[in-house]
């Protein structure tokens, strides 16, 4: 399975990572031909070696219209979903495209339909997005279970925008790290190193932060900044590799609490469900019994983990009439999973994958979400189900960490 390090210890822009990825080997001509599916004023893309420090480099330069045109979520929206682009190249430019929108409509104090992107988001800002999810999905990375970016180097100063000079990190910046849980890393540079859509990128591809993730490396790619400042290399890595090989599946010691009851008020069980599951029950249950002399009764399973057994058998003593339960230990495996989230119009709907040895085997939406999406764009909730499953398996969307 595909594996990806970002190295963003310099800074990161759109420019940056998509001429990494280049470096690395994906197709520069599936990525211009990408491009030219937009409904928008020309993109030219030009690609050149450089030197950064000693350092060669790839540095990518967009060229576009002198005035494009000014967007809004919507209208950025509508140009990437109306050009027939592979689904998981659409959900991670939109979803990317989302996060920056939501970031500066919180810094400016209005609705997310009404940011107009400015040199954040215009037509070169489109560029790089769609550009590097075209890139992404060439080398097979948006399937990637696993997409390690290191803390990224924000840097310090002041940076001049369409609002003005304001401080680095500037305030998008800021939002979007944050809201995706980003570590940030020290640099003595005093500029901007990370830009929005660096940021938005990264934030949106991460399923992790760190350093360096257990792989066999396939290929390494250095993508150039602009500006050649003295003081450190202005670059962007992507290491690519194999995973190493996982178990089929994951192994855990649990306890199993039993209780068998006849006598209990039935509308206290889903309270009580509820509870054990808050304190820490890794699930729990009631399956139906026949009890002595023909009585209905229910059987209570809960599994938790060895140190959360005492209090779980407490809170079953509290809240049900039994005098007794059984507790003895079960060995559980589970698949390995993630969570990823896929957007379906303007809605964002979790789903929750499991893997067999490497192997996606199961996509579970989640049904909450699934009927929100299908109340916001008037599709039934089975082609809401069909549609977000078949994103799901392709590994597109916006990951969110949420790996075990």
């Amino acid at each position: 399975m595909t594996a990806l390090w970002v190295d963003a210890g310099q800074g990161a822009a759109g420019d940056m990572l998509l001429a990494a990825l280049l470096d690395a080997g994906a197709d520069l001509a599936a990525v211009r031909a990408g491009l030219a599916r937009l409904a928008v004023e020309p993109i030219g893309l030009s690609v050149r070696e450089v030197c950064r420090h000693g350092q060669r480099a790839t540095l990518v330069e967009v060229r576009t219209a002198e005035q494009p045109a000014v967007r809004t979520l919507p209208d950025v929206v509508q140009v990437i979903t109306q050009a027939g682009l592979p689904g998981p190249v659409t959900d991670f430019a939109v979803a990317t495209f989302t996060s920056l929108a939501r970031a500066e409509a919180r810094v400016h104090g209005v609705a997310e339909d009404q940011v107009h992107f400015h040199e954040v988001g215009a037509l070169d800002a489109i560029a790089d997005v769609v550009g590097c999810a075209l890139a992404l999905d060439n080398l097979g990375v948006l399937a990637a279970a696993t997409r390690t970016v290191s803390p990224i180097a924000v840097g310090a100063g002041t940076a001049r925008t369409s609002h003005g000079p304001l401080p680095v990190p500037v305030p998008a910046v800021l939002e979007l790290l944050v809201a995706a849980g980003a570590p940030i890393r020290a640099h003595p540079a005093e500029m901007e190193l990370c830009t929005p859509t660096g940021a938005a990128l990264l934030t949106t591809l991460a399923t992790e932060w760190g350093p360096t993730p257990a792989l066999t490396p396939v290929a390494v790619g250095v993508g150039a900044g602009r500006a050649d400042p003295d003081g450190h290399p202005n670059v962007l890595r992507v290491l690519l590799g194999r995973s190493p090989a996982t178990p089929d599946w994951a192994t855990a010691a649990l306890c199993q609490i039993e209780s068998t009851i006849d006598d209990l008020d039935p509308r206290i069980w889903p309270d009580l469900l509820e509870r054990l599951r808050a304190a820490g029950a890794a699930d729990a249950w009631v399956s139906p019994a026949l009890m002595r002399k023909g009585r209905p009764g229910q059987v209570l399973t809960v599994l938790a983990e060895p140190d959360r057994v005492d209090l779980l058998c407490r809170l079953v003593f509290e809240h049900t009439t039994t005098l007794g339960v059984r507790v003895f230990p079960v060995e559980r495996r589970s698949l390995h999973r993630d969570q990823i989230e896929v957007a379906f119009g303007p809605a964002t709907v979790r789903v929750k994958r499991g893997y067999l040895a490497g192997t996606l085997v199961t996509v579970q939406p989640e049904y909450a979400d699934l009927l929100a999406a299908a109340e916001q764009t008037g599709v039934p909730v089975k082609e809401v189900a069909r549609a977000v499953g078949e994103r799901a398996v392709t590994g597109s969307g916006q990951d969110r960490r949420a790996a075990r």
